[in-house]
């Protein structure tokens, strides 16, 4: 048997892996990437008789690999909560999908496993950008309220590594974080032994740091966009940056469109109101954009882009025009 866990590299896709696995041992090929490599699918060898675990992965973007493997006598378990329009029914495909916008993967297989190592699917959920449901999930758990919190630091710090244009810019590969985590079950051991862990804090603290001068490149009552430079810091803090927008912006939507080296853009798309404004449906607009009803994103949004782009966020997300802060933007 030739088994792959396929993995987003994510607080998300490592915690639902290793729930898993934790549950259920298995020698597997690793295939992940940074948060953005989602077609990785790909990666894997359509073989007969191989075992395949997805977590975290759009669907919709590997359809035609899933397809293969399947054809070609392949058994995959998926486990998703991104919007899907091509999802599909096979006997050698078991499909766990749910992309209501309180969900994520780890929430999936916390469902799965009954509860078995839900502290990790906590930490997840909060890495995620879903602090209610991690709540709800803590308080399960009868954990004490400091617990909780170390939970949604290491989410946030899990989350905030997984950012970049390629490996070299995130502070620990993927892969290599999911072998350290995969020793602890509880993942407060994890906080205090992992050499990670304060690794990945300090990193924090100091890409952090640079945001406080920032100021949104175009503003609404309803919402704003911010553009980041073309920087390893500017990368790692995008997610965690719109998250933080969009916490404290009172149902109010945010965009972070950051940089990469060849001068096109990476947006990430948080909604305030996911329900009736969905950010996915926002994204999928655009060529290579997709993810959920919360939060979603563009792969390659290029610069001659970047007004169109505001002008479909005024559009989708706000009531007026957004306001210009007098910078010149691409055209």
């Amino acid at each position: 048997m030739r088994a792959y866990d396929v993995f987003n590299g994510d607080a998300d896709g490592i915690c639902a892996l290793l729930q898993l696995r934790l549950a259920c041992p298995r020698e597997a090929t690793h295939v992940t990437g940074v948060k953005r490599d989602i077609a990785l699918l790909q990666r894997v060898p359509p073989v007969s008789g191989a075992v395949v675990t997805v977590l975290d992965v759009s669907l919709d973007a590997n359809v035609q690999p899933l397809r293969r493997l399947l054809e070609s006598g392949g058994t995959v378990s998926y486990f998703d909560h991104h919007s899907t329009q091509h999802a599909f029914r096979h006997p050698h495909l078991l499909l766990r999908w749910d992309d209501a916008p309180d969900v994520c993967t780890s929430i999936l297989v916390d469902r799965h496993l009954q509860g078995r190592f839900r502290k990790w699917a906590v930490t997840a959920a909060f890495g995620d950008n879903l602090s209610k449901p991690a709540h709800m999930l803590a308080a399960m758990t009868n954990m004490w309220p400091r617990d909780i919190e170390s939970l949604e630091k290491l989410g946030n710090l899990l989350n905030y590594n997984a950012y970049g244009e390629q490996i070299e810019d995130l502070h620990v590969a993927p892969d290599t974080l999911y072998r350290s985590m995969s020793e602890f079950a509880d993942p407060h051991d994890f906080i205090d032994a992992s050499m990670y862990f304060p690794a990945l804090e300090d990193g924090f603290r100091s890409d952090m740091a640079r945001l406080a001068s920032l100021v949104p490149d175009w503003h609404a009552d309803e919402g704003a966009i911010y553009i980041l430079p073309n920087a390893p810091w500017a990368r790692r803090v995008s997610g965690v940056f719109a998250n933080q927008l969009v916490q404290q912006g009172e149902g109010r939507s945010f965009a972070v469109l950051t940089e990469s080296s060849d001068g096109s853009f990476v947006a990430s798309v948080r909604s305030g109101r996911p329900e009736q404004l969905c950010a996915n449906a926002f994204c999928e607009r655009f060529r290579t954009g997709g993810g959920r009803k919360a939060a979603a994103g563009i792969n390659v949004l290029p610069s001659s882009d970047i007004d169109r782009f505001a002008q479909a966020f005024s559009a989708h997300f706000c009531a007026g025009a957004l306001a210009t802060n007098g910078r010149t933007h691409a055209s």
